[in-house]
């Protein structure tokens, strides 16, 4: 394995480091929001990545897999021994490094820092069918779901088209179809992407849904930074647009709101299952009722999540300070403030304005008023320049 270390930054002799695990454009912001405020960096990842062009990046490391929870655990002790990162932070930026993490949790913290909670928690994060059954019980309104066991259970979802064909625990199916979700308008059609769907995950875990019809500008979250029942630091955002436009896996532009009820519901389902650290809650609000309904919940940072350091709330450092005890204040972020993915946005932009689905002024205009880049940077120039040049790589690997 070899190392590579930058000569911008050399470790502090007072005090821990973060571990950044995944080192894509949500691994950079995390690396950005420590290595700012001079914390050491190492960033762990399985793929060609940005963050390790980052000058805040002290060190980086890449792994061949950190798809298997036990090779991935083994990988971080390995480093954690051989670089002597005693009391590190880790910061997980994938579902399945959450999963790993949570269920490793009390080996990996002979070593290091684990902000993530143990899977009593993670567990009603990790399985969508938890999920939707909390949500019920706790009277938050969710997307209406069936869970059909065979082709010929598919006949309890007549008259309720169109529908989306969705996988209970998402990693199987996302990495095998590099997609979200399905989308059928037929009962045949359905049939067909119920055929599809077995071939990349079991039955069990196959879910249809209403599909709730509107864009990105129905879709909001609520991230916070939570601990023992209160919201220590949190805003709320519309994600205007996504990239694909239809089953976003990743959101293109963002703008903070202010949303009173999203907060209410977060923090009852946050209370409920004990939740500790950095998350979103995803909802999208039915045009056909007005009603927000929760889709997902995400125990990590997010794809935007450098909005809010723009906005007052910088998500990783506030993390990292609680997690070495240091006094954290609680805030909450400011409305108006607006993030964007160039690199997603322009091509989804320039599609949904051909199929009429985008209004082309509007959209240029939101071109102009933007006040954080996911990537570029002037004082961080180089990963926006990496990125570029990994793009036919990333497309392959991730579908952009």
């Amino acid at each position: 394995m070899s190392f590579m270390t930058s000569n911008h930054h050399h470790l502090r002799t007072q005090g821990p480091g973060a571990v950044v695990i995944g080192g894509d454009y949500q691994g950079l912001g995390i690396v950005r929001s420590l290595g700012r405020r001079g914390v050491p960096v190492c960033v762990i990842d399985d793929e060609k990545s940005i963050a390790r062009y980052s000058r805040y990046t002290t060190f980086h490391q890449r792994v061949p897999s950190l798809h298997d929870a036990r090779e991935t655990v083994q990988a971080l002790l390995d480093i954690g021994r051989t670089r002597g990162l005693q009391g590190w932070v880790l910061y997980p930026t994938r579902d399945e490094l959450v999963a790993a993490l949570s269920q490793y949790r009390e080996t990996l913290s002979e070593i290091f820092r684990v902000p993530t909670p143990d899977w009593e928690t993670i567990k009603w994060l990790w399985d969508k069918r938890n999920t939707y059954r909390l949500a019920g019980e706790l009277g938050i309104p969710a997307p209406q779901t069936w869970y059909p066991r065979s082709v010929g259970d598919l006949e309890m979802v007549e008259g309720h088209f169109p529908v989306a064909v969705k996988p209970a625990i998402k990693e199987h199916f996302i990495y095998a179809t590099k997609d979200k979700a399905w989308r059928a308008d037929t009962p045949a059609e359905l049939r067909e992407l119920f055929h599809r769907a077995l071939r990349h995950i079991p039955a069990e875990e196959i879910m249809i849904q209403d599909l709730i019809p509107g864009n990105g500008s129905c879709q909001y979250a609520y991230c916070s930074l939570f601990k023992k029942g209160n919201s220590i630091a949190n805003l709320t955002v519309c994600r205007r647009r996504q990239h694909p436009l239809e089953f976003g896996r990743s959101s293109t532009y963002v703008e903070t709101v202010d949303l009173p009820l999203l907060e209410e519901y977060s923090q009852r389902l946050l209370r409920a299952i004990n939740y500790y650290g950095l998350v979103e809650v995803e909802y999208k609000r039915d045009p056909r009722d007005g009603q927000y309904r929760l889709l997902d919940i995400n125990g990590r940072t997010w794809g935007y999540h450098t909005i809010g350091s723009r906005a007052g709330v910088d998500f990783p450092y506030l993390l990292f300070a609680d997690q070495v005890n240091d006094a954290v204040e609680s805030c909450k972020g400011r409305s108006g403030v607006r993030w964007i993915r160039l690199l997603t946005d322009l091509p989804t932009g320039v599609f949904g304005i051909l199929n009429g689905q985008i209004e082309g002024r509007a959209y240029l205009r939101s071109l102009r008023d933007y006040d954080e880049e996911a990537v570029f940077s002037f004082e961080d120039p180089l990963p926006g320049v990496m990125e570029i040049t990994l793009l036919p790589y990333l497309y392959v690997k991730r579908g952009f």
